[in-house]
């Protein structure tokens, strides 16, 4: 239906493009005809594409096994919860209660008026420094890595997303910073140009622009996209520069990239960066559009959900991750609107959940996947994995013999 490769055909390229960008405007609107519940899964669908193009920095580019990324989103997002909302309020109090004197001279330097209501910085200062903290996070997490490959650094990896977790469960005493297991809530809705897009209150969710209304679910949709579309832009443009090609040659065959003069270990630092920072950003856009963020949103399952997008859709393969992400993040909401009724319809009664049969059909398609199509649905097409003056490629013949 779609045909995206601009070197081969480039007008069916550019006739697929506009048809794509005309499908993604209208979906909100049509889809709304039938509920705002279902242009709400495709907010969390766009939220799960951004982690999944980085994830696939990591894992498709570079080819390091992560299990451990979902904790660059629970940073992203907790760093949003903290920064836009009262609970700095109640840290800083934490502090005065546990340790006056620290507490007095943190209430002295940040003001009454952060220590009565807390810091509501603006959404778009926080995301930079999110992805700038979760980069900074992901490059120290590479860095006791770098001598590990295949499943050593998959269980190293999975070690800190889950440390992430707990840590994020359990600091909230002495001093409450995260509030524990029952999260932070009042975040600030993103606003742009002082319009909020969780609508304001009394408006029941609605989104008033000019003389034109919408739902909060379509404004925080073409937001979500957008950043999509920004993370999709940097994606292409660093898997065809040097960059790209570099974290390819290592993940081909890491001895022979070094052989050829590439720094592999910056490389490798620089892949688990860049990939950390896709996660910072989607976090932080969690926490604003949820207004409310606590551990139970970020366990292990997460992660292999991601994980499972990128080789379900084809790892190396933005397209491919793309699709794998739609697929997955839509998957549960269709299982509770079909499996449930279905079986309560046949059987009288529900025989399995739709939470433990997503659990099972992931396992089937990750085993389907690797029997049937090991490359993914949408594979990455060979000639996009290397430069097209490739040294393998057998030169033209000058019909001149050496002497």
């Amino acid at each position: 239906m779609f045909y995206f490769n601009y070197r081969r055909q480039p007008r069916k390229t550019v006739a697929s493009l506009a048809a794509l960008v005309i499908v993604l405007i209208a979906f909100p609107f049509i889809a709304s005809q039938f509920g705002n519940s279902w242009v709400r899964i495709m907010d969390y669908a766009l939220l799960y594409i951004m982690l999944a193009l980085g994830l696939n920095i990591v894992v498709g580019f570079a080819g390091l096994l992560d299990l451990g990324y979902i904790a660059f989103y629970a940073l992203g997002a907790y760093m949003t919860g903290l920064l836009a909302s009262p609970q700095f309020a109640v840290v800083l109090q934490s502090f005065v209660d546990q340790y006056p004197a620290l507490g007095a001279a943190l209430v002295s330097f940040f003001g009454p008026e952060i220590a009565q209501n807390g810091i509501h910085l603006s959404v778009w200062l926080i995301v930079p420094l999110s992805a700038l903290l979760a980069g900074v996070l992901g490059a120290l997490l590479g860095a006791p890595t770098l001598k590990l490959r295949g499943d050593y650094l998959a269980v190293v990896t999975l070690g800190f997303g889950e440390i992430i977790r707990i840590f994020m469960t359990n600091l909230s005493g002495p001093v409450n910073i995260t509030n524990g297991p029952q999260g932070i809530n009042l975040i600030e809705p993103v606003r742009i140009a002082g319009v909020s897009l969780a609508g304001e209150a009394g408006s029941q969710s609605t989104v008033h622009i000019g003389g034109y209304a919408m739902p909060s679910v379509n404004a925080y949709y073409f937001l979500f996209l957008f950043l999509c579309v920004a993370i999709v832009f940097i994606s292409f443009r660093l898997q065809h520069s040097r960059l790209g090609r570099a974290w390819v040659a290592i993940r081909e065959d890491e001895i022979a990239a070094k052989a050829m003069g590439i720094n592999t270990r910056n490389m490798k630092l620089l892949a688990f960066a860049m990939g950390a920072s896709f996660g910072g950003v989607a976090g932080a856009m969690f926490a604003s559009f949820q207004e409310f963020v606590s551990p139970e949103s970020f366990t292990l399952m997460e992660s292999i959900a991601v994980l499972a997008m990128v080789v379900l859709g084809g790892m190396g393969h933005i397209p491919g991750v793309i699709l794998g992400g739609i697929l997955l993040a839509a998957l549960p909401e269709i299982l509770r609107h079909g499996v449930e009724p279905a079986q309560q319809f046949l059987f009288g009664k529900i025989l399995i959940e739709a939470e433990i049969l997503r659990q099972l059909l992931y396992g089937l398609a990750m085993v389907l996947i690797m029997l049937f199509r090991p490359a993914g649905i949408w594979p990455a097409p060979r000639q996009e994995d290397r430069p097209d003056a490739d040294i393998d490629e057998p030169a033209r013949s000058t019909d001149v013999v050496a002497a």
